[in-house]
């Protein structure tokens, strides 16, 4: 609504739109983004108008749950930042990020075939995660506790190559904890 003021959801409404972000949310990371809208407003118990009420196309419905996604990791993130052991933060960090990422590329195709500027669309929340990663980095690296050669940059290579890695293996979680132990051996200063 350009120029007027958005008027806050009553509860009923309010409620409705975080019923259907939480059974989309789940709905598409566990079976994929082709799941029909009608699927997700029946699984969240109100109409498929309900739904194009809050979410005028499936497009929309998908961007919400990127960003809603976002902003839970970079909440996450944040309360991370506040442990006081830097190495401890660090690497639970690493692991979030890559753990919370799955799915997320098949959500960011769906957006680019779509037509969304996927990166515009999330950018507030990318730049807080990315900050707070850098930020525990480099506190981890003058603990002694990261490669202090590492940069921000690399550091973001590693969690997708690691998210890219995890999605080949499934969900062995044995195999899953080797992979992470192993990158987290090449991140420690030795």
């Amino acid at each position: 609504m350009s120029g007027a003021q958005e008027r806050p959801l009553r509860a009923d409404a309010a409620r409705n739109r975080a019923r259907l972000l939480d059974v989309a949310t789940e709905v598409f990371t566990t079976r994929g983004v082709g799941v029909p809208t009608e699927e997700i407003a029946r699984a969240a118990g109100v109409g498929v108008g309900t739904l194009f009420r809050h979410f005028p196309t499936k497009e929309a419905l998908l961007e919400a749950v990127m960003v809603r996604r976002l902003e839970e990791m970079a909440a996450m993130t944040a309360r991370l930042a506040d442990r006081t052991d830097p190495a401890g933060a660090f690497f639970a960090c690493f692991r979030l990020v890559v753990e919370r990422s799955a799915g997320k590329n098949e959500f960011a195709h769906a957006l680019a075939a779509a037509g969304v500027d996927v990166h515009a669309a999330l950018r507030a929340p990318t730049e807080e995660i990315q900050a707070r990663l850098a930020a525990l980095l480099s506190e981890a690296q003058r603990a002694g506790a990261a490669r202090p050669e590492l940069g921000l940059p690399e550091l973001l290579a590693l969690l997708v190559g690691t998210g890219a890695m995890l999605e080949q293996l499934g969900t062995d979680p044995a195999a899953r904890e080797r992979v992470f132990q192993v990158v987290f051996d090449g991140l420690r200063h030795h």
